[in-house]
């Protein structure tokens, strides 16, 4: 499992290099109910070390949640606003029910726990965009309404000022309608 969760972060598998030359960074896990960290200038958010180049880019995140019939789709847009290019990111989607655990995830997504998806974007350019994910999946029972936290797990080594495009906490009653972030 770990060697998935380094290949989505890194786009290498386990053992092998990132992009650059540099050690892969595992994707670092919170609580479901602690909010995200704000960090300084030269952190990683993925990591929460310092970057070793330095280097910022704009990562966000757009898109809606949907959740009817004990199902919850999350279709999202990834970009990058710059002004640096990131060799990938990885979007978490924490849920406040868990996920059937028989559902299947689109490719470049990992579960990371009951309740917990991770997605890797592959490369963005500055002032790019990266992939789509559309997640589509059976929850746990019939619930009345879903959360979903979403946020940055790993950062390609690039710090990020504006966490406010990229963090969201999304509540989607089970009546099918799209609520945007």
């Amino acid at each position: 499992m770990l060697a998935a969760v380094t290949l989505i972060a890194t786009g290498a598998p386990s053992g092998a290099s990132a992009p650059g030359g540099e050690a892969p960074r595992p994707a670092a896990s919170h609580p479901a109910s602690a909010p995200a960290p704000a960090f300084a200038p030269g952190t990683d958010r993925g990591s929460g070390g310092v970057a070793g180049a330095g280097v910022e880019a704009d990562v966000a995140y757009h898109g809606h949640v949907s959740l009817w019939g004990g199902r919850v789709g999350v279709w999202l847009t990834t970009e990058n606003h710059g002004p640096a290019p990131v060799s990938g990111v990885t979007v978490r989607l924490r849920f406040s029910v868990p996920l059937d655990p028989g559902a299947t995830l689109p490719p470049g997504c990992l579960r990371t726990g009951p309740a917990t998806v991770q997605c890797g974007t592959g490369t963005m350019r500055a002032a790019g965009s990266g992939v789509r994910v559309a997640l589509d999946v059976a929850v746990v029972g019939e619930p009345a309404e879903v959360g979903v936290d979403i946020d940055t797990a790993w950062s390609g080594g690039t710090y990020d000022r504006n966490p406010a495009n990229n963090t969201h906490r999304v509540l989607a009653p089970a009546t099918g309608d799209p609520y945007s972030f």
